[in-house]
């Protein structure tokens, strides 16, 4: 098995913490052995390699086998770590070593456009996207890439920017677009194909979404036809392997994609990773993302793929943007014909040809694989993704989804479509009161739909479950029935006997939103600016549609025109995440693991301090059950858009707010650029019923930019 390794440059042997991350059984001969990281801050300089370092210290605790035998990894190009093979004897008696800091579990992590540019207003003529930014460089944590897909053609690209010191694998040939690539395989996983091509698609879709060139007449198997295009064309891609089929994405691999993409001199990180919810110091990806902020990297995220419920969202960190996934206008649906000529929509991504008129059954069972249905359109309640209906001869499948969450296109491996109880019962009339039932399944296909941008069901939601009085998500941006390069080699639907391929994809998730954000953000260089930028010039959407608000979509939609005018900026550096962090509670040990540096909490700000404190963008109030609500945000703008500009605090009332809000100062007066000033936000008023939420939101104005930033308060 083919395993990459981190480059080991020279570090100090000084350990400022150390993690250990417990992981799976190695070998049947030594099943007690598991796999532990052992994380130790910043990258040093004194004259001693890293990995000398660490297997000096696998030498002290290790019985019966070799420090060479233990490692896996040996992280030192952005900060010092290492992960091994430790029985838990050995786990103790590193523990009871000077300088260990903590214990805890790792977690193996899963994987969370033609029209979408268009719906945002970012077309091809605006001269936003005509710029070539070709020394821009953005890295995909994700499943590789496919290189021969037209949308990765480096066509007009001169050699990669003096900056880059980042490598392709071995056996995998790199051009003037995809710069870098590299491929992490852990230990006892079987790797069909090592090295960084994409066998998923997953990671082709989203690094064509980032910076795919422009490839005309693309489509779906005719469905969804246009042009598809990434963000920002002229950027360059590394492409960092972590995720592998059936076996997700593991903590020790992701560190060393970090590891190498902060070294490798990457502008943007777009990760669409996720699906753990634990607190920031035992999370890789807000400590690999910290590490990448401290250098000016910017780092978006998906916030997950388990909504409806609130709190469900990951990947909440303040120093990194978390993106909820939203619609665009174009709808993609199906129907059902009966033979009466009646038509029921439903909603698939449905590629096959239309069915001529077929026998329309409801089986006893859809998924005993008794069921004789040759043939047939089968009606059955929550699928399992078609398998049954295959495995039973079916022609065709109307599935009954009884969670009513309907609002995004799934893919099947015969004609199928989805539809809600309602209509799943007006069916099963038509089926019961009819001598010879039949029906037809249509092909797809694309209209408009003017509710749009509507959040997703399956979208993660807020609150934070670690920070609740930052905001998360931070914004939303298209997530659903998004098409983008594929890889030819992936499977379109999980289901074995389906073995049709395809160069370009329709698929939804947040996993698709992230890498709208992470092409628009690569236009903004700091880290905070472009959180803020992002957030402060988003469009509002319609809370009509959203009984979460603020919950749901953040700050509202993605607007790519605005984010680089935004008049006013709310920044933030590496002592403020350190002083939030303090706020929270957390102590020196803790901290040290996330900052990798010998940051304390000792400060006279952090012993009196709130979270609230942290200078974000939006505002968010966790309220007490059946207490008044008061409490104070400090915040500090400073001024990017004109020199001389007088800006007026404007409340704009969202739903349910029956609350006082008040700004001191409530006008602005700014005489320089890169002035900053302070005003304070203040929220009070009577008790909240349990899960309600109440929205509005700050503007300020200068009559020419709306520096808008949300207000939420829930219970």
């Amino acid at each position: 098995m083919a395993t990459f390794i981190s480059s080991s440059p020279c570090l100090s042997f000084i350990l400022l913490s150390i993690i250990f991350i417990a992981k799976h059984s190695i070998t049947a001969a030594d099943s007690d052995r598991k796999v532990y990281i052992a994380y130790m801050g910043e990258k040093a300089s004194l004259e001693t390699s890293a990995q000398s370092l660490h297997f000096n210290l696998l030498n002290h605790v290790l019985d019966g086998i070799t420090a060479r035998e233990s490692i896996v990894h040996s992280y030192g190009r952005s900060f010092n770590a290492f992960a091994a093979k430790l029985t838990e004897n050995e786990k103790q008696r590193l523990e009871d070593m000077e300088g260990i800091v903590s214990v805890f579990p790792s977690k193996t992590l899963h994987l969370h456009t033609t029209r979408s540019w268009d719906f945002l207003g970012f077309t091809e003529t605006m001269e936003l996207g005509k710029t070539l930014k070709s020394d821009v460089i953005v890295g995909i944590i994700d499943t590789g890439i496919w290189p021969e897909s037209k949308s990765f053609s480096d066509e007009g690209f001169g050699p990669p920017p003096k900056k880059w010191k980042g490598s392709c694998n071995k056996n995998f040939t790199c051009n003037n677009k995809i710069i870098g690539a590299k491929y992490y395989a852990r230990e006892g996983i079987s790797v069909n194909e090592p090295s960084p091509r994409d066998t998923e698609g997953h990671g082709s879709h989203t690094a064509s979404t980032v910076a795919g060139v422009t490839v005309r007449n693309v489509s779906f198997y005719g469905i969804a036809k246009g042009k598809a295009r990434g963000a920002m064309p002229g950027a360059r891609l590394a492409i960092y392997k972590v995720c592998w089929p059936d076996q997700g994405c593991s903590d020790e691999d992701l560190l060393a994609a970090f590891d190498d993409a902060i070294a490798d001199g990457v502008d943007i990180i777009s990760i669409s990773i996720g699906g753990v919810i634990r607190e920031y110091f035992s999370d890789s990806i807000a400590i690999g993302s910290f590490h990448a902020m401290k250098k000016g990297i910017v780092t978006s995220a998906s916030a997950g793929n388990r909504g409806p419920s609130r709190e469900s969202l990951s990947n909440m960190a303040p120093w990194m943007i978390s993106v909820a996934a939203s619609s665009i206008d174009r709808k993609i649906i199906d129907k059902v014909v009966v033979g009466n000529n009646k038509s029921f929509v439903g909603v698939s991504v449905n590629p096959f040809p239309t069915t001529k008129f077929l026998p329309f059954i409801s089986p006893p069972s859809c998924y005993t694989g008794k069921p004789k249905a040759k043939g047939d359109i089968i009606l059955c309640s929550d699928d399992d993704g078609g398998e049954a209906a295959i495995s039973i001869h079916a022609a065709g499948l109307v599935s009954v989804d009884s969670s009513s969450y309907i609002d995004f296109g799934r893919q099947y491996p015969l004609p199928a479509l989805d539809v809600i109880p309602e209509v799943g019962l007006q069916l099963n009339k038509y089926i019961n009161s009819t001598r010879n039932p039949v029906a037809k399944i249509l092909k797809s296909e694309g209209i408009f739909d003017p509710k749009a941008p509507v959040i997703v069901s399956f979208s993660s939601r807020g609150p934070s479950a670690i920070t609740p009085d930052i905001l998360k998500p931070d914004i939303s941006a298209p997530g659903v029935n998004i098409i983008a390069a594929w890889s030819p080699k992936a499977k379109l639907t999980s289901i074995e006997a389906d073995k049709r391929s395809a160069n370009y994809n329709i698929i939804s998730g947040t996993s698709m939103a992230c890498p709208h954000v992470a092409g628009v953000a690569a236009y903004i260089k700091s880290p905070a600016a472009v959180l803020s930028a992002l957030v402060t010039t988003a469009t509002p959407m319609n809370p009509s549609y959203h009984p979460d608000a603020e919950l749901g979509y953040g700050a509202g939609q993605l607007n790519p025109m605005n984010v680089v005018k935004p008049g006013l900026i709310y920044d933030a550096n590496v002592a403020d995440y350190i002083e939030m962090l303090c706020n929270m509670g957390y102590n020196t040990t803790k901290l040290r693991i996330i900052t990798g540096d010998k940051s304390t909490c000792n400060s006279s700000k952090t012993k009196n301090g709130s979270v609230r404190d942290l200078n974000y963008p939006s505002v968010s109030l966790k309220a007490k059950k059946g207490m008044p609500v008061h409490a104070s945000f400090p915040r500090t703008v400073t001024n990017v858009g004109l020199a001389n500009s007088v800006y007026k605090a404007r409340i704009i009332i969202t739903s349910n707010f029956k609350h006082n809000i008040t700004v001191k100062p409530q006008v602005l007066k700014f005489e320089a650029l890169n002035q900053r000033l302070e005003f304070v936000v203040t929220v009070s008023g009577p008790a909240m019923k349990v899960g309600s939420v109440a929205s509005a939101s700050l503007v300020w104005f200068d009559g020419k930019h709306s520096v808008r930033s949300p207000i939420v308060v829930f219970v």
